[in-house]
């Protein structure tokens, strides 16, 4: 009597991806495998597939990171079952917490990967990730204006210069520029420091100014309607909008607003043992960016949005950081019902 194969045999394949190598674990539904390194190359890890595993059913995983995920898309181009995980998903036994290698690492993805521990993150359209790419350099420049204009003050301060009054804030106005071109310091090294800074001022200001015009212009051409229901929102203007669509992707995959809230960082953190019970405050886990950007729209929705200034009203009293969370997990819920509903945003009609 023949025996016939009823499934496809199984290939797991854990691979700790780095820029000039990978350390890669194959393991199959029946055996423990082997770790080998390779180049950083899939075409070379599909040669070796067909080669010493024809006819398995596989699947990889990978921890998400600077490589991107053009490894995931050409595994998937292969027929491939790709999954990119959090690296904090992957659970790791006592002693595996203190002992870190590459050889470690695949064989622990390879493993949770087998036993089906694994989930893949959300892996954006090549559009998406590359209006990402837009945002997040906008978010590089917001950083080097700061500090470009944290060196030109320190410079002032350390010559003793004090700054008029009304030049004092956070905005640079034309007039304050105009009057660091003017100022003169006893001798010419400084001069030529400053007059440095203020053209990487200017350099910096003109980019910033640019990328965030594009990346308006390319969300409202190719998202116009999520841009423009987001829009409606008071808080969320076109930065913003453009933050959402491209840090948290269509939020129509969320399934409610927990989910959407536990994914952004706005969840309630909760400590339990015996008769002990405790909240720690929000989440430790959280898309920290689009966090801080819902928090910043949340200062501007309490402005112009009577509804939501009564509710930070109401809380008044208590601790203002708390209570501005309260408001972005409220406007965080205000939008994904936008979405959902795909109804712009009424005051009174939305909550």
């Amino acid at each position: 009597m023949e025996t016939q194969q009823t499934a496809r045999p199984k290939l797991f394949i854990g691979i700790d991806i780095h820029k000039r190598s990978w350390k890669v674990h194959c393991a199959t539904d029946l055996s423990s495998g082997r770790t080998f390194s390779m180049s950083p190359e899939p075409e070379l890890l599909l040669n070796y597939v067909e080669k010493y595993y024809p006819d398995y059913d596989v699947t990889t995983a990978y921890e998400a990171g600077c490589c991107g995920y053009h490894a995931h898309r050409c595994f998937e181009g292969y027929g491939w079952r790709s999954l990119v995980v959090n690296p904090a998903d992957i659970f790791r036994r006592g002693k595996e917490r203190h002992t870190k290698t590459d050889r470690i690492d695949a064989q622990l993805i390879a493993r949770e990967l087998k036993d089906g521990r694994l989930e893949s993150i959300q892996v954006p359209d090549p559009k998406r990730e590359q209006l990402r790419s837009l945002f997040r350099r906008r978010n590089d420049l917001v950083k080097d204006m700061r500090q470009v204009k944290s060196y030109i003050k320190m410079q002032l301060l350390y010559y003793g210069i004090t700054v008029p009054e009304e030049f004092d804030n956070d905005h640079w106005s034309h007039r304050f520029r105009t009057w660091l071109d003017t100022l003169v310091f006893d001798y010419e090294p400084c001069n030529i420091v400053l007059a440095s800074r203020m053209r990487s001022f200017r350099f910096i200001d003109k980019e910033f100014r640019d990328v965030s015009t594009s990346l308006r212009k390319y969300t409202k051409q190719y998202y116009k309607k999520d841009f423009e229901l987001l829009k409606s929102i008071p808080g969320i203007g076109g930065i913003v909008a453009s933050g959402i669509l491209s840090e948290l992707g269509d939020l129509r995959r969320f399934k409610n607003i927990k989910h959407l809230a536990g994914y952004v960082g706005m969840a309630p953190g909760v400590y339990q043992s015996g008769d002990t019970f405790r909240n720690t405050g929000i989440t430790m886990r959280a898309h920290r960016l689009m966090r801080s950007y819902f928090i910043e729209a949340s200062w501007q929705a309490i402005r112009t949005d009577p509804v939501m200034q009564g509710y930070y009203r109401k809380h008044r009293g208590k601790n203002v950081k708390s209570i501005i969370v309260k408001v972005a997990r409220k406007l965080l819920s205000r939008t994904l019902a936008v979405i959902k509903t795909e109804t712009p945003y009424q005051i009174g009609v939305i909550e």
